[in-house]
């Protein structure tokens, strides 16, 4: 059995993520490649596609969301992502028991429903978003059926638990703070408490194309779902996949053929946004956050700051400021590093010059809460 080193493991991470070099490809084609780009925060989705494509212009991703070829939706880790079109129903298949039991759990029983009452809504939910709704519409729309004491609840576990899209509704980065909804345009809804067996292997075999190789424990941090469905969909792809290991023995899986480039290949830095899904996608996220690091940049409510990537591992972060981008090393970077930082700094100010200088600012409150920087460095356009 193939051992694969720690180094071996982050540059496979990074070249199947596009991040060993930008590749120039449609908007489609790198959100298929990278599998699902973190979309809690709207310009997140921009930002990851101007780090990986060569010559990444917004307007093309703002046109795959309005065609919905792109479709931003709640799916793994119960979180927004943007997905590829063809992905968006295995992936919803394969998140149909967590997302059963986090969104028709407790919350939506203090407002006196039950499951039963959900599978009775979702079709008639779908009937009423098969054209774009607003959330207030929506609310009318539960009132009158359930009344105003159950609508808050019954929307809360809904707008997670019902395949729906978020519709564009326009500004720099396609998805404004008040959302629309529409109904996903495939097929029936999901329905009991039971993960569709062909949509996790789908979602297994998506995973490990985008971020492999990885454990079973990483497949089960991506998607926020049960080791023992994971373990028996595994069982079923067995003789299609590759086994390999970790150097200290850990099993690990992945793609026959799938791209493990030496580990002494060299790795460009880069400007990552918040939430990047390189950052999220494993239970052993030490592949490019050094452990000591990962409370810097992974917040105690969850936010995970925009992060400098030098040599293809975390080493601090970022956030926009008058003047450029100022960056907060966590230990002392070479020479080369920060001129490579500063180009893409300078790229990174200029996108942000036309659609939105104060990105990721809502999240600026965790700087006053870091620790001193081993060095910090306004960078500038030239």
């Amino acid at each position: 059995m193939d051992v694969v080193t720690a180094d071996g493991l982050n540059r496979a991470t990074l070249a199947r993520q596009l991040l060993l070099r930008r590749e120039p490809l449609e908007v489609t084609e790198a959100v298929r490649r990278v599998v699902a780009l973190q979309a809690q925060d709207p310009a997140s989705p921009y930002l990851a596609l101007w780090n990986r494509i060569d010559g990444f212009r917004p307007a093309d991703l703002d046109e795959a969301f309005t065609a919905r070829t792109v479709v931003k939706a709640t799916l793994m880790r119960i979180t927004l992502h943007a997905v590829h079109a063809d992905d968006h129903r295995p992936l919803r298949g394969a998140m149909q028991r967590t997302l059963y039991a986090s969104r028709l759990g407790h919350r939506f029983a203090a407002a006196g429903l039950t499951p039963a009452d959900a599978e009775e809504l979702v079709p008639r939910l779908l009937e009423f978003t098969a054209r774009q709704r607003t959330t207030a519409e929506i609310d009318t729309w539960l009132e009158n059926r359930l009344g105003p004491e159950k609508k808050a609840g019954a929307w809360w576990g809904l707008r997670g638990y019902a395949p729906l899209l978020h519709a564009p509704t326009g500004g720099p980065w396609s998805f404004g703070t008040r959302p629309s909804f529409v109904a996903a345009p495939t097929g029936p809804p999901p329905t009991g408490k039971d993960v569709d067996p062909q949509g996790l292997r789908t979602l297994i075999l998506r995973y490990l194309a985008g971020f492999g190789p990885a454990t079973e424990a990483d497949i089960a941090q991506f998607a926020l779902i049960h080791r023992g469905p994971i373990r028996e969909a595994l069982r079923a792809l067995d003789g299609t996949l590759e086994r390999l290991a970790t150097a200290d023995g850990t099993p690990l899986h992945d793609l026959p053929g799938a791209p493990r480039p030496p580990a002494d290949t060299p790795a460009p830095p880069r400007l990552l946004p918040m939430w990047d899904s390189v950052l999220l996608a494993y239970a052993d996220r030490s592949r490019v956050i050094p452990p000591e690091y990962r409370k810097l940049v992974t917040r105690v409510n969850g936010d995970v700051l925009p992060t400098l990537l030098v040599d293809g591992r975390v080493a601090g972060v970022w956030r926009p400021v008058d003047g450029g981008i100022e960056a907060r090393a966590f230990r002392p970077l070479a020479p080369e590093a920060w001129q490579g930082l500063a180009a893409e700094a300078r790229s990174l100010t200029a996108l942000l010059a036309d659609r939105g200088p104060a990105v990721h600012g809502r999240h600026n409150h965790w700087w006053a809460k870091l620790p001193p920087a081993a060095e910090v460095r306004l960078l500038g356009p030239a």
